[in-house]
């Protein structure tokens, strides 16, 4: 949808001249800053960037929800400030985009993130009353927008969703070293991070590939030492439910990793999974003798765990008699 400064249902007001005009094309990414505000007698505010902490970074032809500011930013300098009042009838989205940036910024403050497209947008609340009025009450909006920044395709790097699938592959590999890097200097979170963005990647990639082709295949060999190095890293954090989570992940590729049943066996261990524990240690002997005598200590030190577990839990039970 290409919108022009002519047409009647866009009105643009220059506040602050830019200080450079930067030709645009498809993928180039422009960072700004917005205030929304309906054309009512108060001129309502609805949004403000500037609240949420982080500008929107917009990269076009990526078919954004409002088509309406690809077309408004695209007549704008850097640093230029300038008001658009837009018809009703282009910022019919507005609704859904504001509700994702304010969703997304419930999530960076711990909150949870509800999923809602437009089928049922209709019939439920957004959960902002706000929202919820103007959609069903369309009316012309106001935007005020800052150019903040303007880059090239080439002039910054792309997010994984930007890349082609050879270009996530590589991405997978980088990450994968990195983390390594990290690891090994004892930079634990950088390490997590690194392993766990790439194992994002890898399972978008996977979502493209019949489950049990051989192309899926390669893909989940690709996964399971991400899961093992992610393990491990959560195994020292003591997060055991997440150990314990994504070895069983990657043993159902990989049903003989020493590694996962080993670190799989520690975490039920720490969560007094006794029984599971036990039987993943003992999968790791039968599958390599060499460490018999390595998991034969693990099982003894199992057993001293749980006789020390049910004394303390008869001493528990005890008191209350």
């Amino acid at each position: 949808m290409d919108y022009t400064l002519r047409d009647a249902k866009i009105v643009k007001n220059v506040v602050h001249l830019g200080t450079k005009f930067i030709p645009l094309r498809v993928g180039t990414k422009v960072t700004f800053h917005y205030e929304t505000r309906k054309c009512d007698a108060e001129r309502t505010l609805i949004d403000e960037s500037r609240t949420h902490q982080k500008p929107m970074e917009l990269v076009l032809g990526k078919q954004f929800k409002l088509e309406v500011w690809e077309s408004i930013v695209q007549q704008m300098g850097l640093h230029e400030v300038a008001r658009f009042r837009c018809d009703k009838s282009l910022v019919q989205q507005y609704p859904f985009v504001s509700k994702t940036v304010r969703d997304a910024q419930k999530v960076r403050q711990g909150g949870k993130r509800k999923h809602c497209c437009g089928l049922t947008f209709q019939n439920e609340s957004t959960g902002y009353p706000d929202l919820d009025e103007l959609f069903i009450h369309p009316q012309d909006l106001e935007f005020t927008i800052e150019i903040l920044s303007i880059e090239n395709p080439d002039e910054y790097g792309k997010e994984a969703w930007q890349l082609s699938d050879d270009e996530k592959q590589i991405l997978v590999y980088r990450l994968r070293e990195q983390g390594n890097v990290a690891y090994r200097a004892n930079n634990l979170i950088a390490a997590r991070d690194a392993y766990s963005y790439a194992i994002g990647i890898v399972e978008q990639l996977m979502l493209k590939e019949k489950p049990n082709e051989p192309e899926w295949i390669e893909l989940a060999q690709t996964k399971v030492p991400l899961l093992l190095n992610f393990s491990q890293c959560k195994l020292l954090e003591q997060d055991y439910y997440s150990v314990i989570e994504h070895c069983t992940e990657l043993l159902k590729y990989d049903p003989q990793c020493i590694k996962g049943l080993f670190r799989r066996g520690k975490a039920h261990a720490a969560v007094c999974n006794y029984e599971q524990a036990r039987n993943d240690f003992q999968q790791v002997a039968e599958l390599d003798t060499s460490l018999g005598t390595a998991m034969r200590k693990e099982l003894a030190k199992l057993e001293d765990q749980q006789r020390l577990r049910n004394v303390e839990d008869r001493l528990k039970y005890c008191k209350f008699f």
